[in-house]
């Protein structure tokens, strides 16, 4: 319970009197310490006072070592995230069952709101009717998993899922779900939150506090238990200026990322301030939050102020929430004030007005460059020869997607009316995409059909092949379908094809499996892109199409405004969402009923996983293991666990062919995350991963006597003699999607530590949860440059664990030969070391559900 002298009454609600409990302070903590110390007031339990205490104290260095608690309120996440862990849950709930105990025990504790955007794949494109197409394909390859999240709404408490059709859990979030402040249980406090994805931050932008965990920490909270974490650092961006005409947000959160970037990041939060946020509206704001996970932060913290109350008068929020908003914040002292300067670990400025017309790519968000430089960079990843001769019309260099797609764009109206206007414009003077040239809108959420076709756009932007494909995810995350003939033949020619798109990561094969090089741009230069055909020009200043220049496509700001005024109405939002939730495909689904999941073992979606146990895991000991893989820098989730299409000749399409399936559509990795039997046999697949072992396929490691074997043939190998292994990588492991599964795999491996140069925070947690040690390696210790062998061996010799402990680690040679160093335990909390020492989060709750008291 929260301290009594820190608590009010305030309009006939408690709160807590968060300027008392900062003891005057309030205007020199960052807003992002303000939010963590109202929470752990309210909820830190008997420990409240320290927590407070912890927070205060960060004031005198801009840093701290002490733990805090934080409980939010409420858990969002996806269906890809989702579904793992419902299989966890129902794993955990039938262990439950055999072990005597009620599966009812078992239940989220507080409110879990569950999207369904990640699993829409754009198979059909520029044509009437694609939308309706693409969700009927939807449904029939995930109708399984989809029966499976129904069953979860009827069977678990607090559990609530958006069906197919109701657009990005960010959007979702940020239209209907987020409060900005909340009434429950006779409180008034902040609307605070995790999400089960690594862009859960884009709420940043109208003054939630929000991060991203991995699923498996996201399953503790379910049950109750708060997310610890180190008083953050955390760094201040001070904006100054404003954009300039022609510019859009999407530039502003390249360059945003290109600059922190060259900051460490690594589990700090991130807070803006200054005279530039009040000259950003919170479109724009949401657009930069949205990137926290690309420039390496927990969070992209914008506080609340007049554009966040336009937004949410924007978005339909009755005039009761807006006062009840601005009272609070102002009450608080959570009100933004320009000329304020709060105390930060760290100051990175940037001056909005040298903010230029930007693309980032073709490998990395982080690496912006001017939209002019495309052809310098594909001329890079060609060796710098010369551009090869077209096949017919498809050149080197050529765009074979055009997608505008992603929460990073698309929940701004303003980008995706910018787009229709270059659509407007182009239609008419008869411009139109390449028949190479796949293209795609999939706005973030339904309410974009409706203000685009009040405004007249829609038609324009369907006149140039950029007709609504439906609402979610697509091309981003690698539900892009199948490419063009044209592009597909260049590509078997060794001719470099791109992807252009509005989404926030462009990471080797993410987009397509087929596509190495793709290009992160605004909505409206992605059109622009499409109708030019290919990356080989000066966007700005070549033409476009004979005598056409982007210069004549381009909208001013007052024509941006014009429109939006035509098709902005406060009531669409509700209309959308309940036009999308009451869908009828989704009411006729059935699924099975009861506490306990009826598994099916004949199921290639859904099948009991084996670490969903009781005391499963060894806890932490010293141990001598065999590297099974050692990788370099900037691996990340999508190269461990894919998404994308699985091959039917790969390990899992032969497993699955074997099965039954259809080896023509064997659907995507992200759908069948519920299926460990197919996950092991995906893991390090992607065709840019290199195992330094040995020159082996993706996917493989190598054995002591020269064999060549797949990742988990051999990991059952060693498990089978009793052997552990271990993973070695260079920087930034694990950057990209909290993807949950990229620690689970990590586990089925049977690695019992990844040693890493450094690691993305989130991927961290989640091998943490699954009870594999993160070790950090000392400085001048590379992967490369440690070269070892599979006759190596490495000792690991932990014992006793503590945050940010060292652990000594020796290599022994096959020749006899010992290096030994020290590493870091890239641990951050005595949770974490727990979690550890359980030998991973679920046989932690587990045994935390089964030691609670009866009735507690």
């Amino acid at each position: 319970m929260a301290m009594h002298h820190h608590v009010t009454e305030w309009d006939g609600r408690r709160i807590v009197d968060l300027p008392v409990a900062a003891e005057g302070e309030i205007r020199r903590l960052p807003h992002v310490l303000r939010l963590l110390l109202e929470n752990v007031v309210r909820t830190g339990g008997g420990d409240a006072e320290g927590a407070r205490r912890a927070v205060l104290g960060w004031l005198a260095t801009g840093r701290s070592e002490a733990e805090i608690p934080f409980l939010p309120g409420r858990v969002l996440m996806h269906d890809t995230t989702c579904g793992p862990a419902l299989v966890d849950i129902a794993g955990m709930r039938s262990a439950l069952a055999e072990a005597g105990y009620d599966p009812g025990l078992l239940n989220p504790v507080l409110p879990v709101d569950v999207s369904t955007d990640h699993s829409l794949a754009v198979d059909v494109f520029g044509t009437g009717g694609a939308m309706a197409r693409n969700l009927e394909n939807e449904y029939r390859r995930n109708g399984e998993r989809y029966r499976f999240m129904k069953w979860a709404t009827g069977s678990l408490a607090n559990f609530r899922v958006h069906p197919p059709g109701t657009g990005i859990m960010h959007t979702l979030n940020l239209e209907r779900l987020a409060t900005v402040v909340t009434e429950r249980d006779g409180w008034v406090m902040p609307d605070a939150m995790i999400g089960t994805d690594s862009h859960t931050p884009m709420v940043n932008g109208i003054g939630v506090l929000a991060w991203g965990v991995g699923g498996i920490e996201a399953e503790s909270v379910f049950f109750g238990m708060p997310v610890m974490l180190r008083v953050p650092d955390v760094v201040g961006v001070r904006l100054v200026g404003r954009l300039r005409e022609g510019v859009t947000a999407t530039d502003l959160a390249l360059t945003v990322t290109e600059r922190l970037r060259r900051v460490d990041l690594a589990d700090r939060f991130v807070e803006f301030f200054g005279e530039g946020v009040s000259a950003l509206s919170a479109g724009d704001r949401c657009v930069v939050a949205n990137m926290t996970p690309e420039f390496g932060a927990n969070s992209g913290f914008f506080p609340v102020d007049g554009a966040v109350l336009e937004y949410l008068r924007a978005t339909g929020r009755s005039e009761a929430q807006v006062a009840l908003v601005e009272g609070y914040c102002r009450r608080q002292g959570l009100w933004f004030d320009p000329a304020e300067a709060p105390v930060f670990t760290h100051v990175v400025e940037i001056d909005l007005g040298a903010v230029e017309v930007s693309v980032a790519g073709p490998r990395r968000p982080q690496d912006r460059m001017g939209a002019w430089e495309t052809a310098r960079a594909v001329r890079a990843l060609r060796g710098g020869g010369p551009r090869a001769t077209a096949v017919g019309e498809v050149p080197d260099g050529a765009v074979a997607i055009a997608a505008i797609t992603s929460c990073t764009n698309t929940s701004d109206p303003r980008l995706l009316v910018a787009a229709g206007l270059v659509a407007r414009k182009a239609r008419a003077l008869g411009l139109r995409p390449g028949a190479h040239v796949k293209t795609s809108l999939a706005p973030g959420s339904p309410t974009a059909e409706r203000y685009l076709r009040r405004a007249g756009l829609l038609e324009d932007l369907e006149a140039v092949g950029f007709g609504i494909v439906g609402y979610g995810c697509t091309t981003c995350i690698g539900n892009s379908g199948p490419l063009p003939e044209g592009a597909q033949a260049a590509l078997a020619e060794g001719k470099v094809q791109v992807a252009v798109l509005s989404g926030n990561r462009n990471f080797p094969g993410r987009v397509h499996p087929q596509l190495e090089a793709g290009f992160l741009a605004s909505p409206p230069l992605v059109v622009a892109f499409a109708l030019a055909g290919d990356v080989e020009r000066d966007i700005l200043n070549d033409p476009i199409a004979e005598g056409v220049y982007l210069r004549d496509l381009w909208p001013t700001g007052a024509e941006i405004d014009a429109a939006l005024a035509l098709a902005g109405d406060a009531g669409d939002v509700a209309l959308a969402y309940d036009a999308a939730e009451a869908s009828r495909m989704w009411a006729e689904l059935e699924a099975p009923e009861g506490a306990l999941f009826p598994w099916d073992p004949a199921s290639t979606y859904i099948r009991r996983p084996p670490f969903a146990a009781f005391g499963a895991g060894e806890g932490m000991a010293p141990f001598v293991a065999t590297p099974i893989l050692v990788l370099g820098d900037d691996i990340t989730t999508d190269h461990i666990s894919p998404a994308s299409a699985i091959p039917a000749g790969g390990e899992a399409g032969r497993w699955l062919v074997e099965r039954g399936e259809d080896p023509a559509d064997l659907n995507v990795f992200s759908s069948r995350r519920g299926n460990w039997e197919v996950m092991r046999r995906g893991l390090f697949t992607n065709r840019s991963v290199r195992n330094l072992l040995a020159e082996v396929p993706p996917g493989s490691t190598v054995m002591e006597g020269g064999e060549v074997l797949p990742l988990w043939v051999a990991a059952e190998r060693y498990r089978a003699e009793g052997r552990p292994v271990v993973i070695v990588a260079g920087e930034r492991y694990g950057m990209g999607s909290s993807r949950d599964w990229a620690a689970k795999g990590a586990a089925l491996l049977g690695a019992r530590a990844v040693l890493a140069t450094g690691f993305e925070r989130i991927h961290r947690s989640n091998l943490i949860g699954m009870g594999v040690l993160p070790l950090r390696l000392p400085p001048g210790v590379t992967p490369e440059g440690l070269a070892l062998t599979v006759a190596d061996r490495i000792e690991v010799g932990v014992a006793t664990l503590t945050p940010r402990g060292t652990v000594p680690v020796r290599v022994l040679r096959a020749d006899g030969r010992e290096e030994r160093f020290e590493a870091v335990a890239a641990i951050e909390t005595s949770l974490e070391v727990e979690v550890l020492g359980r030998g991973g989060l679920l046989p932690l709750i587990l045994a935390r559900v089964t030691e609670r008291p009866s009735g507690g």
